[in-house]
C-alpha cells in the first residue's frame, strides 16, 4: 500500500460569511450544459485537477470525498494569491493530541475553465505537515472536498482520467448498465453500506465512507467493532501521514468485499492502530473506509443531490490487488528534481536484508537513472512481479555533512509479503 494512506481528522466549522443574498457558495457550470468533462491527473489512482485560484495560475488540487472543506497547504502561496483571513483556529490531529494551526480564508474564487467555484472558504494549514509531493510524486497545494460533490452529480472515470460534472437535474433515472446503492451522507460525506468476508473470522456487515483521496484499497478500524478481526498474515507497518503525525497499523487482506453484489476478491486492507481521536471515528457508525485502490475497478457517479452511488465495472475491476514486494517505501525530496529517498525498510524484507538503509538515495532503478522515473512508477514496479530483480544505485551518507556520500548498488528480488 502507497504511504499515501491518510485520514484528514479535523474538527472545526468554516463559516462563509461574506457571499451576498441570491448567491450560494458552490461550484457551478459557467455555461448551462448537461454535462461538462475534465481532464484529471492520475498518480496512483488520485483524482488531482490543476485550479486556478482567485485569477491566479492552476495549481493541483486533491478532489477528495473523504473531507469536507477545502484545505489549502501553504499560508505563502495563500497570501499570494491574495487569500483574506477572517481568524486563526487551532485544529486537533489524527492522533487526538496534536494541535495545528490554521486561517479561515472565506469568499474565493476556483476556477476550472468551464467550471467555477464561487464563495469558496478555505482552511489555509500555517505549516504543511502532509508534504503530499514528497508521497505522491507530484506538487499538491490543497484539497478541495464536500462543496464540488454536494450540489451535482460527479462521475469518475478511472480508465480515462476524466470527472464528469452533471447538471443538477440529469441522471434522474440510473444509467444503461450502472447498478445503485443508496449513499448515506453524515457530516457531508458518503457512506454506503457492505459486507466483508473476513479470513479466518466472522462476516462482516460494515459501513464504510467512499474516500476518493486515500489510495488504500479498504481500511478497517478494529476500535469500532471485535467483530473486526486481523486475518493470519499481516505485516505491521507505517500506514502513512496524516495531519497531525504518522499513522502506524497492520497490512493484510480480506477475502471478499461485496458492494450490492459486486464483488472484489483479496482486497489489500489497512488496519490502523486505534488513537485518542478513534472516538469520533466510532460515533459516525462506520466501520472504515474505501479507498482509490477499489474505487478505480470502476466507473463511478457519486449522486449527493439524490444521496446514491452509481457504478459499473471498469477496465481494471479484474486485476489482482497487489502489495509492495520489496520491504521498502520511497518519496522524493523533490518532484521538479526527481530525487528519490527510501522513507522505510522492513529488516526481514528483500531491501532490508540486501541492505538497503533508511535515507539512501536513490540515484538509478535497473541501471535507468532516477531522472526517468516518476514515483507511481517506481511504486508499480515495485508491485510488478515476484521473482523480478531490481538493482538500485543509492547515494548513503555517513552522518557527517563534511563527508562525500558512499555510492553502492545493491540488488534484491521482489517476493510476495502478503
Amino acid at each position: 500500500m502507497h504511504p499515501f494512506n491518510r485520514f484528514f481528522i479535523i474538527c472545526f466549522f468554516l463559516f462563509l460569511g461574506g457571499a451576498s443574498f441570491g448567491q450560494v457558495p458552490g461550484f457551478y457550470m459557467k455555461k448551462e450544459s448537461r454535462r461538462i468533462k475534465i481532464p484529471f491527473i492520475d498518480s496512483n489512482s488520485l483524482v488531482i485537477i490543476p485550479v486556478s485560484i482567485n485569477g491566479g495560475p492552476p495549481i493541483n488540487f486533491l478532489f477528495d470525498t473523504g473531507v469536507k472543506s477545502n484545505i489549502f497547504f501553504s499560508k505563502t502561496i495563500a497570501d499570494e494569491l491574495g487569500m483574506k483571513y477572517t481568524r486563526k483556529l487551532n485544529l486537533v490531529g489524527a492522533d487526538g493530541q496534536t494541535v495545528l494551526s490554521a486561517s479561515v480564508s472565506p469568499n474565493n474564487n476556483f476556477d476550472l475553465g468551464e467550471i467555477e467555484g464561487i464563495y469558496q472558504a478555505i482552511l489555509v494549514l500555517d505549516e504543511d505537515f502532509l508534504e503530499l509531493e514528497k508521497v505522491i510524486g507530484i506538487p499538491i497545494y490543497g484539497v478541495i472536498g464536500n462543496e464540488f460533490f454536494k450540489n451535482n452529480p460527479v462521475k469518475i472515470d478511472y480508465d480515462n482520467a476524466v470527472v464528469s460534472f452533471y447538471r443538477t437535474s440529469a441522471l434522474r433515472w440510473r444509467p444503461f448498465a450502472y447498478r445503485s446503492i443508496p449513499m448515506e451522507m453524515i457530516g457531508n460525506k458518503p457512506y454506503i453500506n457492505t459486507t466483508i468476508r473476513q479470513i479466518g473470522a466472522e462476516e462482516l456487515e460494515a459501513k464504510l465512507l467512499i474516500d476518493t483521496g486515500a489510495n488504500h484499497g479498504l481500511l478497517l478500524n478494529r476500535e469500532t467493532t471485535d467483530a473486526i478481526q486481523l486475518p493470519p498474515l499481516t505485516l505491521e507497518t507505517d500506514l502513512g501521514r496524516s495531519l497531525g503525525g504518522d499513522l502506524f497499523g497492520f497490512v493484510g487482506r480480506v477475502r471478499r468485499v461485496d458492494i450490492n453484489g459486486l464483488k472484489f476478491r483479496n482486497v489489500i486492507t489497512s488496519y490502523p492502530d486505534e488513537t485518542e481521536f478513534s472516538g469520533v471515528i466510532v460515533e459516525t457508525g462506520r466501520q472504515g473506509s474505501i479507498g482509490s485502490e477499489l474505487l478505480n475497478r470502476v466507473k463511478l457517479i457519486l449522486d449527493y443531490p439524490r444521496e446514491r452511488m452509481l457504478y459499473k465495472k471498469g477496465a481494471k475491476f479484474s486485476e489482482q490487488f497487489d502489495y509492495d514486494m520489496s520491504g521498502m517505501m520511497v518519496r522524493v525530496f523533490s518532484a521538479e528534481e526527481k530525487r528519490f529517498y527510501v522513507s522505510q525498510v522492513r529488516g526481514n524484507s528483500p531491501s532490508g536484508v540486501a541492505g538497503i538503509q533508511l535515507y539512501d538515495e536513490i540515484t538509478a532503478i535497473n541501471k535507468v537513472p532516477s531522472f526517468f522515473w516518476e514515483l507511481a512508477d517506481v511504486t508499480k514496479l515495485l508491485r510488478s512481479e515476484e521473482g523480478k530483480v531490481i538493482t538500485l544505485d543509492i547515494l548513503r551518507g555517513s552522518g557527517n555533512e563534511e563527508d562525500p556520500p558512499e555510492s553502492l548498488r545493491i540488488s534484491f528480488v521482489l517476493k510476495k509479503q502478503l
